[in-house]
């Protein structure tokens, strides 16, 4: 029997990372993926495809030319819907031949299969034509998930789709019900409103996003109802029928009824952990497929560790890849530091929404003193360049001390913007970084100065001390720094 220091079952970010992490250390590592190539659905079917979609979307959007022909123009949806999917193909052949050339380089052996507890130490691998057993002496569990299942939703290509199946369509069209107004399916939503597609969500929640800064999500609701998405929240689908000449027929509780082309699933995923076996190797997970971890991604065996979409929050292949590197460095005592907690979302809607550190809801709840400066795209030159005179970046400061609390951006180059914001706040800075600091010219970076100053305005314009400082190595609170004048807080 063969033994490895240590099998991963998964290759999706998460798996790929403590792999390859493992190899580093000098380990014998074996990786086993149930799919026929390497990636996951971080590769195949989710991360990747869908953000090299929207990119697709956003370029026909920008092309005036195609923008004008593409109303009452069938054959022109087809032909975008063809072009989009040739690119996203390409885009995964690529990043799953960097991962499989990552793990050649790296002596990291790639099993085909499907991978089973028969015991705490030993994986049963079955595979297309043979089937064996390994005995490594760790494990990580990066399997992934899979899309959530309702009896009252039967996936029915091509008039019912789940996010695993929405590449299958080989035409775009008319209209789409989406049901779930989670990440994945408000960032569907708007992908094919913005090509024209008359696009209705359907979420039991009365509110989109609801971790969100409420300010931001209520912009990105507007703009969605402006690119003519129908929100109809509060509401849960009852029943769902393919009808026999094509399209869906949609029954809510409400009574009300939907007619559309195509309905696609998206309400949520569970981990993908039902073949394992994991009472083999004395461990379950919950209703969801979730299995349990400590802060160090251990299982309740000590040897066994879970990462990524198995453990459930945050569910963020960033995330996922921290986890998974940090747990094959735990297997083998190896120092390293822990996954930082002030990890950004992005969430790539049109716009595009990303966030890090804490909502205005959370440090109301919390009590604690902050102050608000808002920074508008339209009121700096990068934004009117982009044509994006919507988006706007939030900073939440603490009132007494000046430090930086939340970084909130909803418009174009979000996901980008946010890691400023997560520097400063990492290294617990203040007000002054973004006060003192020259940004380029024109840039959106610029918004940060533009909020901070907000912040000084209105805290010179309510003739309240600004914050005291404190010195960095005494700990000691020090006089407040002079607070600018309304004249030289210029913005």
């Amino acid at each position: 029997m063969k033994r490895y220091d240590l099998l991963v079952i998964g290759s999706g970010p998460a798996g790929h990372h403590a792999a390859i992490q493992g190899a580093k250390l000098g380990k014998s590592v074996v990786v086993v993926e149930a799919q026929p190539r390497v990636g996951g659905a971080g590769l195949n079917t989710g991360t990747i495809p869908s953000k090299t979609l929207r990119e697709g979307v956003l370029a026909l959007r920008r092309a005036r030319s195609w923008e004008s022909s593409l109303p009452g123009s069938p054959e022109r949806w087809d032909e975008a819907m063809r072009a989009l999917q040739v690119r996203c193909r390409h885009v995964i052949d690529q990043e799953v031949e960097v991962y499989r050339a990552q793990f050649a380089r790296n002596r990291v052996e790639v099993l085909n299969g499907l991978a089973s507890f028969v015991n705490p130490h030993r994986i049963r691998i079955e595979g297309p034509h043979y089937e064996t057993e390994v005995e490594p002496a760790a494990i990580v569990i990066a399997a992934g998930s899979v899309p959530a299942r309702s009896e009252r939703v039967r996936i029915q290509l091509p008039s019912v789709l789940d996010t695993d199946s929405i590449f299958s369509l080989t035409r775009l069209p008319r209209s789409m019900i989406v049901a779930g107004g989670g990440v994945v399916g408000v960032e569907y939503a708007c992908m094919f409103a913005a090509l024209g597609v008359a696009v209705t969500v359907v979420d039991l929640r009365t509110r989109l996003l609801e971790f969100a800064d409420a300010e931001i999500v209520e912009a990105l609701c507007y703009q969605m109802r402006d690119a003519g998405i129908a929100l109809r929240l509060g509401e849960e689908l009852e029943r769902v029928t393919p009808l026999p000449g094509g399209g869906v027929d949609a029954v809510l509780k409400g009574r009300k009824q939907l007619f559309a082309d195509t309905l696609l699933y998206a309400v949520g995923r569970r981990g993908n952990t039902a073949s394992l076996n994991l009472a083999g190797a004395g461990l379950e997970a919950d209703e969801r497929g979730r299995i349990p971890v400590d802060t160090r991604y251990r299982t309740r065996v000590p040897h066994v560790y879970a990462v990524g979409d198995v453990i459930g929050f945050p569910g963020l292949a960033s995330s996922a890849m921290a986890q998974g590197r940090l747990a094959a460095c735990d297997a083998f005592d190896h120092p390293a530091a822990g996954e930082r907690r002030l990890f950004p979302y992005g969430i790539y809607t049109i716009p595009e929404i990303s966030f890090v550190g804490q909502t205005e809801a959370e440090l109301t709840a919390a009590g604690v003193p902050y102050e608000a400066g808002i920074a508008r795209y339209r009121e700096i030159a990068r934004g009117q360049i982009l044509g994006d005179v919507g988006g706007r970046l939030k900073l939440l400061f603490h009132r007494e001390t000046g430090q930086l609390l939340g970084v909130h951006i909803i418009g174009e180059g979000a996901s980008e913007l946010v890691h400023i914001g997560q520097a400063v706040l990492t290294f617990g800075g203040t007000i002054d970084y973004f006060l003192d600091s020259v940004f380029n010219y024109p840039t959106l970076a610029e918004c940060y100065q533009v909020a901070a100053l907000a912040v000084v305005n209105r805290l010179a314009q309510a003739r309240t001390p600004r914050y005291a400082a404190v010195d960095g190595e005494s700990g000691e609170r020090q006089p407040a720094r002079v607070l600018a004048d309304a004249d030289t807080a210029c913005v």
